[in-house]
Parts: structure tokens; sequence; C-alpha cells
């Protein structure tokens, strides 16, 4: 039986002798990696898995040893095991079909949530940025992503096919001639977001699952004062409109009972000084637009829409706001999780919210940022140097 790369389970059981009563278990394997929400720009890649991992059943395992008698598996259970399920509940999306607006490399969110859907099974397309589109396919083609494309079975992600996007203009009639001469558009073809949605219906047919994760802000370093019209609508329009636009000329040719699922950061409801340029009112819009989104394709198309509120990660795109390493440290003191934030835990919130196990979960901004959102204070600050706060527990092994 084939199963899923992404199991909710404790362990699978393997048998070490099939001579005795001798059973072991070993832990589940379940590592993924990911885009950070707040990037001037950013992309991601999918994979196909194929898995022919064998996991035993009790009832299995009660034939080949001596055990005490097995109960029948409830209905639910044994319908897991016909579909090859090693647990009673899994993150099972093989024959579901992603598309993942928005990856230049492989160590953002986009990537880590296109790997994440491809372990659970689904199939992966991806659309890159035109200026970026062929150092990104050169790097694939080289093997220089082989590394990150390994999956928890030990097969390699894939993608099925990569398009041209800029998400920032809706139909081939909207771009100026400027970018249609710019040299960096040159031999590229089809990258509008009503062509690239075309394509895929002419190439694929549908898709079950759309990931919106892009993001630029060309004037994110500058405070809101100083930030021009221009500057403050490029970003709206690249990092919010886009997720409108999207889903405007993609519903149409998803599956009923499909899902978004986009990146935003707590910047839309908390100051974060320096992460300017209208990013942070880009961020907010994104987070109203889902819930508006969450009702008009609901009822229209059956399709629920969902964002991820993800925490700062090292990524090279989140590098242009210049002061991510600053965030990553304030996050770690202060959040109640003091841990690294790591870009295969989005990825696997991703896989969660665009399956099954998520189908009554809709217009929902879901925290995943070790906690940090829900802080009032930053605890490091001088003022609280008196206060008690609490700290972790050396855990005590014994023999």
């Amino acid at each position: 039986m084939a199963a899923s790369g992404l199991q909710l389970g404790n362990a699978a059981l393997c048998i070490t002798k099939t001579t005795s009563a001798h059973v072991t278990t070993r832990p589940s394997a379940c590592n993924l990696s990911f885009n950070a929400p707040f990037a001037a720009a950013s992309f991601s890649t999918g994979t196909h898995l194929q898995s022919s991992s064998f996991v035993p059943t009790s009832l299995q395992l009660s034939k080949s040893i001596k055990t005490a008698a097995v109960k029948k598996p409830t209905k639910i259970y044994a319908s897991a095991i016909e579909n090859g399920a090693a647990s009673g509940l899994s993150i099972d999306l093989r024959g579901k079909r992603a598309f993942i607006a928005g990856i230049a490399d492989d160590n953002g969110y986009g990537w880590a949530i296109a790997k994440s859907l491809a372990a659970a099974g689904a199939e992966i397309l991806v659309g890159t940025w035109v200026p970026v589109l062929n150092i990104f396919e050169t790097s694939l083609k080289r093997g220089k992503f082989d590394e990150s494309r390994v999956l928890p079975t030990g097969s390699m992600m894939e993608i099925s096919k990569i398009y041209p996007l800029d998400a920032v203009y809706d139909t081939p009639e909207d771009v100026p001639e400027d970018i249609k001469s710019n040299k960096r558009y040159a031999g590229a073809s089809k990258w509008t977001v009503q062509e690239v949605a075309e394509s895929v219906k002419q190439d694929f047919g549908s898709i079950d699952i759309l990931v919106h994760s892009l993001a630029n802000g060309p004037e994110v370093s500058k405070p809101l004062l100083e930030t021009s019209r221009k500057g403050y609508l490029a970003a709206i329009s690249a990092s919010s409109y886009s997720f409108v636009s999207l889903l405007k000329y993609f519903l149409p040719i998803m599956n009923p009972g499909g899902s978004t699922i986009s990146l935003t950061y707590i910047a839309s409801e908390r100051i974060i000084p320096g992460y300017g340029g209208g990013m942070s009112s880009a961020k907010a819009a994104l987070e109203s637009d889902t819930r508006v989104l969450a009702f008009e394709a609901g009822r229209r198309y059956n399709i629920r829409v969902n964002t991820i509120s993800a925490g700062p990660l090292r990524s090279r795109a989140a590098k242009a706001i210049g002061f991510i390493d600053t965030i990553i440290e304030y996050s770690h003191a202060n959040a109640p999780l003091q841990k690294e934030l790591l870009a295969e835990e989005v990825g696997n919130a991703a896989a969660f919210f665009t399956s099954p196990l998520a189908s009554a979960i809709t217009g929902t901004v879901a925290y995943v940022d070790n906690g940090l959102h829900a802080m009032g204070v930053g605890v490091d600050s001088p003022a609280f140097a008196e206060l008690t706060i609490p700290k972790a527990k050396k855990s005590k092994i014994s023999a």
C-alpha cells in the first residue's frame, strides 16, 4: 500500500523478526521545507510523490506473528487502510494538482509549501516571475536544488511544469510598452494572469489547490510618511490585488472542494518599524480580502480561501527589507516558543489547510510564528528586567 509523505501518526509499525512476536516502532517521517511572507519577491515549486513503502496493519501483523485477538477496524479506519494511509488520519493529496505562484529559489516559504504538498502526494505546477525564470530553470536543471528537493520518502520533488508569470498584469492589454520591450521579458510569452490560467487549463484541464506566495514593495525600506503614491500602490498591486486576480482567473478551472492559500505577516495588525513602503497596508488588505473572497469563492465555486501569517524567515527575498536578522532575533527572544521557525512548519500548515482535513475552514488567518502574535510586549525589554519570566525546565533523564 502506498502512503503519502505527510502522516498524522506517532509511529509506523515494522516487523524486525518474522519468526517471533518481536515488534518495534520507528517514528514516522515527516520532514519538509519554506518564503518570507514579508519578502519583496517570492516564488514556489512542487513535486509529485510516488511511494511504495508498505506499512502492515494490525490485522496483517496478527496473521504473521502471535498476538492477542484484534478487533475489527471501524469503517473510517478500514477506509484509510484501503486508500493506502499508514495511519487512520493522514494528509493525503494524491490525485490533487496544485499551482504555486511565487518561487525563484529553494529557500523560501513558497518552495517549502510546494514541497509539503508534494510530500502529501499533490502534483505541482509553478508560476515564476518572468525576469528570474531562466535563472530558476537553469539552477533546477543543473541540480543546484537537488538536496532541498528530497522528500521524506527519499524520492525527489518534481515540478510538472513551470510557467512564466507576472501577477501585476491581469491581461495582455494591461502590459505597458516599456515592459513589453524590456529585455528581461524577452523570449517569454503568455505570462499575464489570464494567459497563465488559460495555459494551465489547456495543459492540465483543472487544478485543486492555488497558492499565492507573491509580494513586492519597491519602497519597503521607506517609512510610510515618505512613501510615494506610486510605491504604495505598487505594493498593494503586487502583494494583495495579485491574489484577487489569481482567484478571478483560476477559480473557473478549480475543482469544487478545492482550496487557496496565501501568505501574510503580523505587520498587517501590529507596528513593525522598518517594514514600510505600504507593505503593512498590503498585508492588511490581503487579510481583509481573504474573508471577502472566502464568501464569494465559497458560494460561487465551493472553494476555500485562507491565509497563513508566517513568522520571519531568513530567505533571499526577505533580505530585501534589510533587517531580517534583527526580526528573527526578536522573535526568538519574545515568542512563547523559543526556537527557530522552520520553513517546513509553514509548509506543513499549508498542506493541512489545503487538504480535506480542513474542509470546514475558510476565511481564516492562521498564525504560524511560534506564538509571537499573541504577545503584547517584548519581554526582552530592560523594563521587564525584574520580572519573573518563565524559562524552560531542564529535563531529568533517569536510567
